[in-house]
């Protein structure tokens, strides 16, 4: 977290989803670092990296937050998680779509029931939370020019292959559509949306992210001499979702250490 006080996001409410573990925590532990109050979306509380929760880790830091059991494939929870939000603190100012889940398999080992549950979680997540997300939005007034901010977490590999990983490549590049559509769709009645797309981020998770021949590659392709952290996408999520972003929108904002790039 940062050393110096950051009120950027002064009463500011978020909601994040997959804020248990990994890069979903870092991002709500900016925001309430920022003066947000956080709404914790997970199916579970339990970081899967171990640790403290995320609510009382930024409890203990001196913020704001609660948790709220979610799973985004079902439209009903979603809803519910929206409506809680409202209930509890008046209005949304900003979603962040971070849930994801990852099941590595090139096209002809991907079963069916697999490749419908990668969609269905990571992008017919990211559709109803923002569905949900615009329906309050559009009933409130504008502040700081907008009546709300949406930021999604799509990926480097929504933009290039991740071999042997067909499901999330797409599930990411459909999130990168979808931010920009939603982006034009909505500008005119005041709705920012926006994405992150991180590279490789090291989040003390376990399984292929520590694979040798996966790190090996993302090393050998990231320019910067690291790997990221998830703080490192939890900064640029913080700009998107304050009003210092007030005149972007349907950008896709690289967190790659200059993979892209080069």
């Amino acid at each position: 977290m940062p050393d110096t006080p950051d009120r950027r996001m002064a009463g500011k409410v978020c909601i994040v989803t997959g804020a248990a573990s990994g890069i979903g925590r870092a991002i709500a532990r900016r925001l309430a670092a920022s003066g947000a109050i956080v709404a914790l979306a997970d199916i579970a509380e339990r970081p899967i990296e171990g640790g403290e929760p995320t609510r009382a880790l930024i409890e203990a830091e001196g913020g704001r937050a609660f948790f709220h059991p979610t799973d985004v494939a079902d439209p009903a929870q979603v809803d519910a998680l929206v409506a809680e939000a409202v209930r509890r603190h008046g209005r949304l100012d900003v979603l962040v779509n971070n849930a994801c889940i990852r099941h590595a398999r090139p096209l002809l080992e991907l079963e069916e029931a697999d490749w419908r549950r990668l969609l269905d979680v990571n992008l017919g997540g990211v559709y109803r939370c923002s569905r949900a997300a615009v329906r309050q939005m559009l009933r409130q007034e504008p502040v700081d020019e907008a009546r709300g901010r949406i930021v999604n977490l799509s990926s480097q590999h929504g933009i290039v292959a991740a071999p042997g990983d067909l499901g999330y490549g797409v599930s990411k590049a459909g999130i990168a559509y979808l931010t920009r559509q939603v982006a034009a769709d909505y500008a005119a009645r005041r709705i920012v949306c926006n994405a992150v797309a991180p590279g490789k981020i090291q989040t003390g998770q376990g399984g292929r992210a520590l694979d040798p021949e996966v790190m090996d590659r993302a090393v050998r392709r990231t320019p910067w001499p690291r790997l990221g952290r998830p703080e490192d996408v939890a900064g640029a999520v913080l700009f998107l979702a304050s009003s210092e972003a007030r005149y972007i929108t349907g950008a896709e904002l690289m967190v790659d250490g200059g993979w892209m790039a080069a």
